[in-house]
Order: C-alpha cells, then sequence, then structure tokens
C-alpha cells in the first residue's frame, strides 16, 4: 500500500442517474446494489442493466420513479444498506428514522422507530455479522439533526438487533456514522464524522461493547463518512468535503490514496466548523468532481479488487482497481 495511488485516468464511471447512491452493496456475481433517494434502491447487474426498486407496502404504493418529493419532504432517504442471512436488504432509513427490512423485490416494512419507548433518532448505518445480527448507528437525536454538525452533540449511539430483540450497546458519539467490524468480529469500528476520529470497542459473545478507544489519530485532518477493511487490516476511509479517500494501516499510519478536493472551499469550511456556524451552502461548495460529497467505499468483483465509491451529490459511481483485496463482509462469506 505505501506509495500506491489511485491513477484518476483508470477511473471509470459504473451506474447512470442514480440519486443520492451514498451506500453500496457487491455481491460475488458482480451484482451492485445502491441506496436511492427516490425511496428505494438501484440493482445494477454486471452487464450494466439497472432496475429501480422502489419500497412497497400494503398501506402505500411505491413511489414514481422521478418522484423528487420524495427527498425534498423527507418521507424516505435509504441511506445505509446491508444483507440479511435470506439476502433481503436492511435499511438505515435517513427519511423515516427507522430500521426497515425490504425483499429483493421491493416489499418493505419497519422493523423498529423506537427504543425504550423513545424514536430512534436519525438512523444512518447498518451492518450484519456472521451471526445474523444487525447492528445500527444513530447520528444524533437533535431535531432538525444539523444542528448536531454545529454544536458537535455526542448523542450518537449504536445499537443491536438480536434475537432479544432491540437495544442500544454503545452511545456518547459525536456524530456516529458508518460501522465495520474486523476479520474475527472482534472489535466494532465506529466513525465519529464530526469528531472527526475512528473509535472502536472491543464485542462481547453477547453483543455488548467495551474497551472503547481512539483508532488511529484523535484527528484525522477531516470528516470520516464511509470506511472498510482490506484483507490486510488496512482501513480505507472516505473524508466528506475533503472528498479525500485514505487509508489508515494497522501501524497508525495515514496515506493519501486519493485527492478530489478543493482545498479553498474546505478552508472556508473549517473555519465556520470551528465557530459553529456551517451551512449547507458552505458544504455544497466542497463537493469534487469524482464521487461529489464522497461518502462510503465498497470492495467488489470476483477477487474483491473492484472499488466503487458512493457520493451524496453523484449520479454514477466512480470505481477503480486496487492492488489488494479488500475484507469480505458476512454476506459474502456465505454466498
Amino acid at each position: 500500500m505505501s506509495g500506491w495511488q489511485v491513477n484518476r485516468d483508470a477511473i471509470r464511471m459504473v451506474g447512470r442517474d442514480l440519486l443520492r447512491p451514498e451506500c453500496i452493496l457487491a455481491e460475488p456475481d458482480g451484482t451492485l446494489w445502491t441506496a436511492d433517494a427516490r425511496g428505494g434502491v438501484m440493482r445494477i447487474d454486471a452487464d450494466g442493466m439497472q432496475t429501480l426498486i422502489a419500497q412497497q407496502s400494503d398501506s402505500a404504493s411505491a413511489p414514481a420513479a422521478n418522484d423528487a418529493e420524495q427527498l425534498v419532504n423527507g418521507k424516505t432517504l435509504p441511506n445505509g444498506l446491508a444483507f440479511d442471512r435470506e439476502g433481503n436488504i436492511v435499511i438505515a432509513n435517513f427519511g423515516t428514522d427507522a430500521i426497515e427490512l425490504m425483499t429483493r423485490e421491493g416489499a418493505s416494512r419497519t422493523l423498529y422507530d423506537s427504543i425504550d419507548g423513545a424514536p430512534l433518532g436519525k438512523t444512518n448505518f447498518v451492518l450484519t455479522d456472521s451471526k445474523g445480527r444487525i447492528w445500527f448507528t444513530v447520528t444524533t437525536r437533535q431535531v432538525p439533526w444539523t444542528r448536531s454538525i454545529n454544536e458537535k452533540t455526542a448523542d450518537g449511539y449504536v445499537g443491536l438487533i438480536d434475537e432479544s430483540g432491540i437495544r442500544i450497546v454503545a452511545d456518547g458519539f459525536v456524530g456516529t456514522n458508518e460501522i465495520r467490524l474486523d476479520a474475527k468480529e472482534e472489535w466494532l469500528y465506529v466513525v465519529e464524522t464530526n469528531a472527526r476520529r475512528i473509535s472502536r470497542l472491543r464485542v462481547g459473545g453477547d453483543g455488548s461493547l467495551n474497551s472503547r478507544e481512539i483508532y488511529g489519530p484523535h484527528d484525522l485532518g477531516g470528516f470520516p463518512d464511509g470506511f472498510a477493511f482490506d484483507a490486510h487490516g488496512n482501513l480505507w476511509i472516505t473524508l466528506i468535503l475533503n472528498e479525500k479517500l485514505i487509508a489508515l494501516t494497522p501501524e497508525g499510519d495515514v496515506l493519501t490514496l486519493l485527492d478530489d478536493g478543493n482545498p479553498e472551499a474546505f478552508a472556508r469550511y473549517e473555519e465556520h466548523y470551528a465557530q459553529g456556524t456551517t451551512t449547507p451552502e458552505l458544504m455544497g461548495a466542497c463537493r469534487g468532481t469524482l464521487a461529489p460529497m464522497m461518502a462510503s467505499i465498497t470492495f467488489g468483483g470476483p477477487d474483491l479488487r473492484t472499488v466503487y465509491l458512493g457520493s451524496l451529490a453523484g449520479t454514477t459511481l466512480a470505481s477503480f482497481r486496487s492492488p489488494v483485496a479488500g475484507l469480505p463482509l458476512a454476506h459474502w462469506r456465505t454466498a
């Protein structure tokens, strides 16, 4: 990894007309699934054929493919995605503030929208493990959630859904975002976007979390959003607004793999962030050109060496080949 960087000329775009492809799931046969702001997921087959699969329930018909109102009014906004053991898609819905389950045909139902008698909060990401458990994150319980950015609120948490139901297993995070397990599922890694760091906790056999510590630098120099392990234990991290892809090695070194940022715009954002005066306009000015508002990273392809970058403002997926394979997720190991 040392000294390697993404060759911009080798980047190719996958998919078209995507809407907020924040999270990407890859399967061994080459199929990709991306979150879609129209209320569901976009399936991209290995041959490039695309199908928008909209969430449907008994009480509401699927939203029309061009119904941008779904994004505006916040009714549904799929964010984090994961496969359960049956191949259904677990969704952290940033619009409905719920954890949902959707079949590959679109039939959708709410698993949970409250915990301990209170609303879940702003659900962000979901992850399934080898035991079939669902881990999820809530960024904040602030209303509106954007307050948490300027106030740097430490009210984010990690939850767990298993045979016993739903419960909070760790809290006090500053802008909880994506989570990942290491190869042996001994540690759970947590992105704290608004603290600009990665934390990790040791996983107990019952799903309890303890021995919390900061992993790597206390400040990554930007705002981590999504991340993924490679097979060698390097943690590949997207820095949203910086528009960078970095790798954090097991030794603690930070390597810049791709830089698509606007330094001047980011410097202005950082000034306002320090003062608690950020605005959507300042964020928007930072977006890059390859994966605008770079939000996630997924390893795919038959050898897990094809990398896909998810984004909040892109309409396609930036993709390139990696010199190392990614760490297979639970659904890949059981495929």
